[in-house]
């Protein structure tokens, strides 16, 4: 998959059309990506010991992959992104539009 963890996308399609945000979770399974303050939805929680207040709480769910494209850092534009091997022999990510090397996002392990 192409999209990582960190980058920072922008919906094609849906009710969040145009909207941008951070990857904050990847499903290479399904094909599905997370994306902060994208497809919110509201969940109704009984009060238990967990949650002792309840009521409707704020979810982010996973978008299909396809419905969002790479925002490139260096040009700020959504693009495709393609690959290319450096002199050390290491394969890097590359903007379809501008040819910059789009940078590794810096992974942090997060527990859910």
């Amino acid at each position: 998959m192409r999209i990582k963890v960190n980058d920072t996308v922008v919906v094609l399609t849906g009710k969040d059309r145009g909207k941008q945000g951070k990857v904050t979770a990847v499903n290479h399974e399904e094909n599905k990506v997370t994306v902060d303050g994208v497809n919110e939805v509201k969940r109704h929680v009984r009060r238990s010991q967990r949650n002792m207040q309840g009521g409707r709480l704020s979810k982010m769910m996973p978008v299909p992959t396809g419905k969002v494209m790479l925002v490139c850092p260096a040009c700020n534009k959504p693009t495709r992104v393609g690959y290319k091997f450096d002199e050390q022999g290491k394969k890097n990510r590359v903007c379809k539009k501008c040819g910059a090397v789009l940078p590794e996002a810096p992974y942090t392990k997060t527990r859910n």
